[in-house]
């Protein structure tokens, strides 16, 4: 079985907005495509009772490194600081839209 190409590997950090309860959710993945749709499809045991979700934000990066240190951050309190700073015009577009 060859090697995977980590030379041009991309590792994503992403946030996942909850349209049943507004919560977020912070996560990390080498197939972002993939992940979501693990997600979407409850697959992802986290995830699974509190769907559906939205993508509302994420980066890219080429160090898994660097990226699992952004998702650590991204979870802390000032990490979520951020998020709700950077996404505040969404936030507030969107506040009102919860389905549950």
């Amino acid at each position: 079985m060859p090697e995977p190409d980590i030379k041009n590997a991309v590792f994503y950090v992403y946030v996942l907005r909850s349209e049943t309860d507004a919560g977020f959710y912070i996560g990390f993945s080498s197939n972002l495509t993939k992940r979501l749709r693990d997600h979407e499809n409850g697959a992802a045991l986290a995830t699974s009772y509190r769907g559906p979700w939205k993508l509302i934000y994420y980066e890219a990066y080429l160090e898994r490194e660097d990226a699992l240190g952004r998702e650590r951050y991204l979870k802390s309190g000032s990490g979520r600081r951020f998020l709700k700073s950077q996404l505040s015009s969404y936030l507030k577009k969107n506040s009102a839209q919860i389905t549950a």
